[in-house]
């Protein structure tokens, strides 16, 4: 490696760019090469910066925004102009549902070719302008810095998203001399005077409170910070849709998550909750079971809403107490409040615990088929450790992770709340990328993956001995699972041809396994685990097993009643 060229001399736009990221702490870039950005990828070769090179620009998008998940750091991603920032846009719309900072660079044109329609000409600040925090172009390379220094501070401050540049070819070979930009700081918000106090009174002053914990903008001292908060006031605690690392699950206070098919007896304790402590989250369609739990805009349930982006605070719901303060912030304020000297919802407390440890238990759940996916669930949550990073796109397979796996560690969970298939795969790759010490575990269905199967490649190339579950039914299951509730038994587009998936892995160069019955699964996944490859397990199960608890049979028969 060359050295990189001194901010004090003439730099080409491309150099000044990479020394941005160097100077904003990036360790990582993930990205598809692209001919519009040479002189960035000429440029990278000067710095400590690790390239994670993909085989489609949604894929590395979604590898960028798993980085910026478990670091809330913005993940970069690097892309070519038109077809590249256009396959790009899937991770680019995660990032935004999920509140995870990215920052998208866009190879552009050249700029005196503008608006002739040149070859994969686009315009950014159109195409992405709803679907980023922020999008914009850099004309002049002399404010590269500026704009970089913006694009950190719009993508990790408030709600943290995504930001888009686009790079216009000949901008990147023009000469500058200008300084490097300090290292971003991300703009911080903490509770109002004397509304930690009010906060105070309020729950001493209920009978039925709840929180709810989801967004972004915290870290493993804010979950413990929470968590002993929660402990100290016997505080019941549910976690939002795909949130559920926010709080440990075998701790006495966790009460469920608030998602998709959630425990009736968590729904009834959060509809008939006095006071509801909603931290981070925005209480959105899923969570909220389609904007039915809470009223609109002023819920039943005393609402106390703590949220990063003041625009956030009264957008659907009139909080009784708006608190603008990130996660962070205000759980570092919760160790000064004093418990109160009554607590009538601690038994309370105690018996929904209870009554999650027994929706979570898979050992009850028997479905059609010679494979059990509550068996696997019983292995995988007796073998894996505690820090395992367990990442899933969109589907019903989801359901088997997120019903049955008891997260209990800050920074283990990679899934898209916004239900975007073909995640868990490049979350994994960029997961491992970034902590190769640790176990990461992919579930997919056999529609998730195909989405971004090419991925696997990546994972072979840098030697990331991730393990996917591939949970196959030989079509995509949730939309047959609503056709048979709406217009059962007329089938139709749903059904999938797949290949065998242990060959797929084998083809790549790394460890295929083939599991239809549940007594195959513990020898194949400890193969899997001792091949010390990228890994498959293509799990077969029965399509009449559509959910944990119900068959396409069985909603055949309830919808033609």
């Amino acid at each position: 490696m060359s050295q990189a060229p001194s901010p004090s001399a003439p730099r080409t736009g491309g150099q000044i760019l990479v020394g941005q990221l160097v100077s904003h702490g990036v360790k990582h870039v993930f990205c598809v090469p692209g001919e519009s950005f040479l002189a960035v990828l000429d440029a990278l070769v000067d710095v400590n910066i690790d390239v994670t090179v993909c085989r489609q620009e949604g894929g590395a998008a979604m590898m960028a925004d798993a980085h910026g998940k478990l670091t809330g750091q913005p993940g970069i991603c690097m892309v070519t102009r038109g077809p590249g920032a256009s396959n790009a846009l899937a991770g680019i719309h995660i990032s935004k549902q999920d509140s995870s900072p990215l920052i998208v660079f866009v190879g552009q044109i050249e700029r005196g070719m503008r608006e002739r329609e040149a070859f994969q000409e686009m315009d950014y600040r159109a195409i992405f302008g709803q679907a980023a925090k922020w999008a914009t172009e850099i004309d002049d390379a002399a404010r590269i810095p500026e704009i970089l220094s913006r694009a950190f501070h719009v993508a990790t401050s408030g709600r943290p998203g995504p930001v888009v540049i686009a790079l216009p070819e000949d901008m990147l070979v023009e000469l500058a001399t200008v300084p490097d930009a300090p290292h971003y700081e991300p703009i911080e918000s903490a509770p109002a005077t004397g509304q930690m106090a009010d906060l105070g009174q309020r729950i001493a002053a209920a009978k039925a409170p709840v929180a709810i914990l989801g967004g972004t903008r915290w870290d493993a001292k804010a979950v413990k910070e929470f968590t002993a908060f929660a402990e100290k006031f016997k505080l019941p605690v549910a976690v939002s849709f795909r949130r559920q690392m926010l709080f440990p699950a075998n701790h006495p206070c966790f009460i469920g998550d608030v998602g998709i098919g959630l425990n009736p007896a968590l729904l009834n304790r959060i509809e008939n909750a006095d006071l509801v402590l909603l931290v981070g989250g925005r209480m959105s369609e899923m969570p909220s079971q389609a904007y039915t739990l809470f009223d609109i805009p002023v819920p039943k349930q005393m609402l106390v809403h703590v949220h990063p982006d003041s625009g956030e605070l009264g957008r659907v719901y009139r909080a009784s107490l708006a608190i603008n303060a990130s996660p962070a912030a205000f759980a570092g304020e919760l160790a000064a409040l004093p418990a109160p000297a009554a607590m009538p919802w601690a038994a309370d407390t105690v018996s929904m615990h209870q009554s999650y440890l027994d929706w979570s238990d898979p050992a009850p759940i028997k479905t059609p088929g010679n494979l059990q996916m509550g068996g696997v669930m019983q292995y995988l949550e007796s073998h894996l450790p505690a820090d395992a990073i367990m990442t899933n796109g969109a589907g019903n397979f989801a359901t088997w992770l997120h019903r049955f796996h008891r997260f209990t560690e800050y920074g283990t969970q990679l899934a898209p709340t916004s239900g975007s298939m073909g995640y868990g795969l490049p979350a994994a790759v960029g997961a491992k990328r970034l902590s190769p010490e640790k176990m990461v575990v992919c579930f997919a269905g056999d529609g998730c993956f195909m989405m971004h199967g090419q991925e696997f490649a990546t994972a072979v190339q840098y030697n990331l001995p991730i393990i996917v579950l591939i949970i196959d039914n030989g079509m995509y299951g949730t939309i047959r699972m609503h056709q048979e509730k709406h217009y059962p038994g007329r089938i139709s587009a749903t059904q999938l041809q797949n290949p065998d998936f242990a060959a797929y892995a084998r083809a790549f160069g790394g460890h295929g396994e083939r599991v239809e019955s549940t007594d195959q699964f513990a020898a194949a996944f400890e193969r899997a685990v001792a091949s010390g490859k990228p890994a498959i397990v293509h799990c077969l199960i029965d399509p009449e097993a559509i959910t944990p608890t119900t068959t396409i049979s069985k909603l055949r028969a309830a919808a033609q009643k």
